[in-house]
Parts: C-alpha cells; sequence; structure tokens
C-alpha cells in the first residue's frame, strides 16, 4: 500500500496515458486533452527520475497536443467541415523528418551530456527525437507515425526498466504492443477511405 502512496503520480499518469492511445487507435479527438493530463502527471515523474529530455517532451507534449485538439477539431476543410483523414508519408518529407530528428537528437544529447546528470543521454535524446517527429506526424494523422512509436515505445521500455519506473514500464509495454495494434487499424482506415474514394 506504501508503494501505491509513494508512486500514485506514476499511476496516474500511467492509467491516462493508456487512455490516451486507446483514443489515438480509435482516431478519437478525446485523445488530445487526454494527453494533455498524461503528460501533466509525466513532467513530475520524468523530473524525479532524472529523465530530463522526457521531462521536457512532455511540456512540448502540452503545446503540440493543444495545436492537434485544434488541428483535428477544423479538420480538412473544402469549404466544408470534415474529418481530418489518414495519409501516408511522401519520400521528400521522409527525407525532411529524418534531418530534423537527427538535428533535434544532437542537439538534446548535447544539453544531456553538457549540463545534465542523466544516466542514459543519448538514448534519452533518442527517444526524445523520435517522439517530437512521431506526436507531429500525429497531429496530421501520417499512418507511419505509428513505426515510428513502435521503435521509441519498446526502447523506452528498457529504459524505464532499468530506473525502476514499473508502472511506466507496463505502460510502454502495452504502447509497443498497441502502436502495432493502431497501426493495423489506421492501415484498414486508410485502404478503406481509399476504397471509398
Amino acid at each position: 500500500m506504501n508503494w501505491i502512496y509513494d508512486h500514485y503520480i506514476e499511476i496516474l499518469g500511467a492509467f491516462f496515458g493508456f487512455l490516451f492511445l486507446y483514443f489515438e487507435i480509435k482516431e478519437n479527438i478525446l485523445l488530445w486533452p487526454t494527453g494533455i493530463l498524461t503528460s501533466a502527471f509525466y513532467i513530475y515523474v520524468f523530473m524525479t527520475s532524472k529523465f530530463y529530455a522526457d521531462m521536457s517532451l512532455q511540456l512540448y507534449y502540452l503545446v503540440i497536443s493543444t495545436y492537434g485538439w485544434v488541428t483535428w477539431y477544423k479538420g480538412k476543410t473544402n469549404g466544408e467541415k470534415k474529418e481530418l483523414p489518414i495519409t501516408k508519408v511522401s519520400s521528400q518529407l521522409w527525407i525532411k523528418l529524418t534531418l530534423v530528428t537527427m538535428a533535434i537528437y544532437i542537439f538534446i544529447a548535447w544539453i544531456l551530456v553538457q549540463y545534465t546528470d542523466s544516466p542514459l543521454p543519448y538514448w534519452d535524446a533518442f527517444t526524445t527525437a523520435c517522439s517530437i517527429t512521431a506526436t507531429w506526424m500525429l497531429v496530421h494523422k501520417y499512418i507511419e507515425q505509428w513505426l515510428v512509436w513502435i521503435v521509441v515505445d519498446a526502447i523506452s521500455l528498457g529504459l524505464y526498466l532499468y530506473k525502476g519506473l514499473y508502472p511506466t514500464s507496463v505502460l510502454f509495454l502495452a504502447y509497443t504492443i498497441l502502436a502495432i495494434i493502431g497501426y493495423i487499424q489506421w492501415k484498414k482506415s486508410l485502404i478503406s477511405s481509399q476504397t471509398a474514394g
């Protein structure tokens, strides 16, 4: 019981994280306010665990969740309100996203090595840089965001096990599995919309 009391913020963060992923798979706009709540809890969790890049990432999530909420609410308009469709990333956009992600990674890794006591600065920087890109892709409903999340979630699972963040480890094990399910679900929706269109 003491353990639950000592980790209730992490448990709440994990609960809202599961809820976020459920709404994401279902393409439900409620994922964005749920994401705001999840991030608020995890700012504290990652600060106390010295995962500073992940903590900063949660601040980014607060901002991008607001942007995502507005973007999904407005939808794709051509004179009328319409749900934002799932799309694929073009080759040219992949190149841009890769270059931007690499630049973010180098910058974050440098800050973590120079100015923090992060125990795993390069891995922390990698998952953070890829998460920034994947969340931007989610806002625009690019299906490949799921593939990025599969890699990020699997690596994060290892990092959180290493740091003894067990509720968060369970969350990220589920995230890895559900990211695969999310990709399959979104692929079905994409094929269905292409057939209908």
